[in-house]
Parts: C-alpha cells; structure tokens; sequence
C-alpha cells in the first residue's frame, strides 16, 4: 500500500534574471516560498521538505515544514533536488517535487498526482492542455535513478524522458496553469492575474 506522500519545494535559486531570490519574492501579498509550501500542504503533502540555497526563508517553525540548505544550490536545481529528496523522512514513499516560481499552480493538481499514486501509478506528471509541466509525483523506488540522471540545472526531466512508459498524465489545466516568474515582466503578469489592478511587488 501506498505511505506517506510528502512535498519537496526547490526555493534555492538566486533568480538571476529577475534580479533576486525567487523564494522572497512577493506577489499577491506572499513570498513565493509561502505560497509553494500551501500549494504543496493544502494538496497533501506531508511533510513539506523546502530546500533554500540565495537566501534563508524568514519566518518561525512551522509546523509540518522542514527546510534544508543546498550549500551547491548555484550547481542548478538537481543538486537541490538531491538535497530535498535525501530529506524527505522514511516513512514517505513518494515526494511531490515542485517549484517556488511557479504560483499560479493549484493545491488540486498535487492531490491529483498523489490520488494517481494511491491509484497505482508510481511517476504521475502534471499536465496542462496535454504538456506535461511541474508538479511531479516520482515514488521513492526511482529516487535513486533520478538523482543519477539529474545534473547542473535539470531536475527529473532525464528520468521522465528516459521512462515514459512509467508517467501517467494528469490533467490540470482546469486547477491552474504552470507560468514561470523567471524575469520583472513575469512577476508583473503574474501579479496582475493574480490581483488585478495591483502592480508587482518590489
């Protein structure tokens, strides 16, 4: 029987083109790491493992919530992914692993991956209109290729190429979308849909 679903959010880049850490970044009135780390709970995850690297998340304890430093986060995401997964505790059997720059994503499409895990499927992908995004489900039987394929700024893209046959698509494109904020006129979008009439926070 399936265990433990717990979240792994990679919150540890620096944002080069944005010009600042993504994790603090604010947008709808809550940094990017807040609201990745809801994204993730209000899906189900438990516990939520969030790797920080560019700069520490502030705040106190919070409950269900583990963050672990990446000291190579400037490696690129799969030594963050590395770091995210090896913290996930035992009794976890599979991770959904998403990202802090994406916040128009939906708690409802991580209780769909983790209900296709339940269901039987050990790799289920978040897809929108049929492409397949972030986030992703991989159980803990693949963490082990996953992490040897994942490389500089790659995650588990590799593993996923390499084993189609093991991702069952998930639809999601009705619980959200997977826009990235990778530079001002991203956040400035983002923001807009999210609240309209607001500009970006700075």
């Amino acid at each position: 029987m399936p265990g433990n679903v717990a979240g792994v959010l990679l919150a540890a880049g620096s944002g080069s083109r944005l010009g600042r850490p993504k994790a603090l970044v604010v947008v709808g009135g809550q940094s990017l790491a807040r609201r990745g780390i809801a994204l993730l709970r209000d899906g189900g995850a438990d516990p939520v493992v969030v790797v920080t690297g560019a700069a520490e998340i502030a705040g106190g304890p919070d409950p269900g919530v583990v963050c672990v430093r990446n000291p190579d986060w400037a490696t690129g995401m799969g030594s963050s992914l590395a770091v995210g997964l090896a913290a996930v505790p035992d009794r976890c059997t599979a991770a959904v692993i998403a990202l802090a720059d994406q916040p128009l994503v939906g708690s409802e499409s991580v209780r769909r991956l983790i209900a296709a895990y339940t269901g039987g499927a050990s790799v289920a992908v978040a897809c929108y209109e049929g492409q397949p995004r972030n986030p992703v489900l991989i159980s803990r039987t693949h963490w082990p290729e996953v992490l040897a394929l994942a490389a500089g700024d790659v995650g588990a893209r590799p593993f996923l190429r390499r084993h189609p046959d093991l991702v069952t698509a998930v639809e999601c494109a009705d619980a959200g979308r997977p826009d990235d904020i990778d530079s001002p006129e991203d956040l400035a979008r983002i923001e807009r849909l999210l609240c309209p009439g607001r500009a970006a926070a700075t």
